[in-house]
């Protein structure tokens, strides 16, 4: 069963901040729009299915390849957005959220005037999933994460262009299989999107991702297991009935180094109020 996650932020141009909690999610993961803003007061309740099929381990720096897999992951989500110090703010369970400053109501939102955003957020995962050290793959991972990262978000008329960097940095397992330790390096993370917004609710993004670093280590000793990985997908979101909207996204490998050469496809259903 997979953990699941807390996920703070704040989106502001030029803000500095430090916000954490904790997320277990995968290191390459895309997601368009995680810039993008919303009104103080808003709330959303999201239910996914994702489906992972290919080259596929949850830690996908195990010291083992070719090993095929197939994996089904449902969660349930929700996130309310918030004014935190004159800028809007979110908190999300189960899976990652975003939203932009300064904070607006939805009144005041639906007058803004479109602009570049950009923000931080810092991101942890904590030690929790199953977790045997008698065998060697397992859901949980033995070890916290942590992600800061930074974000812009630019549209221009109907098109929309996300950028965020970040890198993950892991903490030790010190009962890996059979009581070894094993490390790993920094992660480094790239992301791109560019969308287009048929209308309020309905938009297509094309995205791509990059990871770099994270070899492992086994006691002490470096592993050649250094990741260049690219992925590539595609997002699509569309409104099916007031307040309701549905999400369909795939993603694919593009280049593998090291990790994971899987496919994914997620599909999810989300409910959206405003708090009067």
């Amino acid at each position: 069963m997979r953990c699941p996650f807390i996920h703070w932020t704040l989106r502001h141009a030029g803000a500095v901040a430090l916000l954490l909690l904790a997320i277990a999610a995968q290191a390459q993961e895309l997601e368009p729009r995680s810039y993008s803003p919303s009104p103080i007061g808003t709330n959303f309740l999201v239910a996914s299915y994702v489906y992972l099929y290919g080259n596929v381990l949850t830690d996908p720096s195990l010291p083992i390849t070719g090993v095929e897999a197939k994996i089904s992951i449902v969660s349930l989500a929700y996130s309310r957005t918030f004014a935190l110090a004159g800028h809007t703010a979110s908190l999300a369970l189960a899976m990652p959220f975003s939203s932009g400053s300064p904070a607006l109501t939805p009144e005041e939102f639906a007058r803004r005037e479109q602009a570049t955003l950009a923000g931080i957020s810092l991101t942890m995962s904590a030690p929790t999933g199953q977790y045997l050290p008698s065998r060697l793959v397992n859901i949980g991972a033995n070890r916290w994460g942590f992600k800061p990262e930074i974000g812009i978000s630019q549209p221009y008329g109907n098109w929309f262009f996300d950028a965020s960097a970040g890198a993950w940095f892991f903490t030790r397992n010190n009962d890996f299989f059979h009581g070894n330790k094993r490390g790993q390096d920094p992660l480094m993370l790239l992301q791109l999107h560019a969308g287009y917004s048929f209308r309020q609710g309905l938009w297509v993004a094309a995205d791509i991702g990059y990871a770099a670093g994270g070899r492992s280590s086994m006691n002490g000793v470096p592993n050649e297991d250094r990741r260049a990985n690219m992925r590539y997908g595609l997002t699509f979101s569309a409104p099916v009935a007031r307040g309701w909207s549905a999400k369909l996204a795939f993603s694919s490998g593009f280049v593998t180094r090291a990790g994971g050469d899987y496919k994914s496809v997620t599909l999810a259903l989300q409910y959206r109020w405003f708090d009067r």
